[in-house]
């Protein structure tokens, strides 16, 4: 971004926390940040994904500022992610900007369980300092913090999570999967570059 031209609106560019949804959003919102969070509720329970298969899309790794780490999170690992982000920061030894993209449907609609999953992970920064938050990034925290004790009957009710069990994901994985904080394993696609 150019010094003279004003970054869009929907860049959240002023803000260190800035969050969108949909795969086009990592072009919004990750212009100049240190940190890009992939967060995909309900592919993350999905049994039959192969071992193998990338924790986040190469559309999003190609899209995101190449010295920008990549992490994926649900709320599985949400606080995990969070700690992560803190320490990232801490080793840059400056403020880290940050974009939070959920997954969002397939169709590009709104997908309520990786909105949720996305504003647990933006909880757990705020819990620990990291609080410069765009609205967005805001309206998703609070729907979370609002909803934390439905979670899991939400990413088994949302569109995403019906869809999921149609195609054959036990609901119980749902569940499970919507257990915050039961990982304190956190899954980095692509590591920063060196500070």
């Amino acid at each position: 971004m150019s010094e003279t031209t004003p970054a869009a609106p929907a860049a959240q560019a002023k803000y260190q926390v800035r969050f969108d949804q949909g795969p086009d959003a990592v072009h919004r919102i990750a212009d100049g940040v240190h940190v890009v969070v992939w967060v995909d509720q309900t592919t993350d329970a999905a049994a039959d994904s192969p071992a193998d298969a990338p924790i986040v899309p190469r559309a999003v790794l190609d899209a995101a500022p190449h010295h920008a780490a990549v992490l994926a999170a649900n709320l599985r690992d949400a606080a995990a992610a969070a700690a992560w982000i803190l320490a990232e920061q801490e080793r840059l030894g400056r403020r880290a900007y940050l974009a939070i993209v959920a997954a969002g449907r397939a169709d590009g609609g709104f997908a309520a369980d990786d909105v949720l999953a996305a504003g647990a992970v933006i909880d757990a920064l705020i819990e620990l300092g990291i609080d410069d938050t765009s609205p967005e990034a805001a309206v998703a925290s609070a729907a979370y913090a609002g909803l934390r004790r439905a979670v899991a009957h939400l990413a088994t009710a949302s569109a995403e999570g019906r869809r999921a069990i149609e195609e054959g994901v036990d609901p119980a994985s749902l569940r499970r999967e919507a257990a915050r904080d039961a990982s304190a394993s956190v899954r980095v696609a692509r590591a920063g570059a060196p500070a």
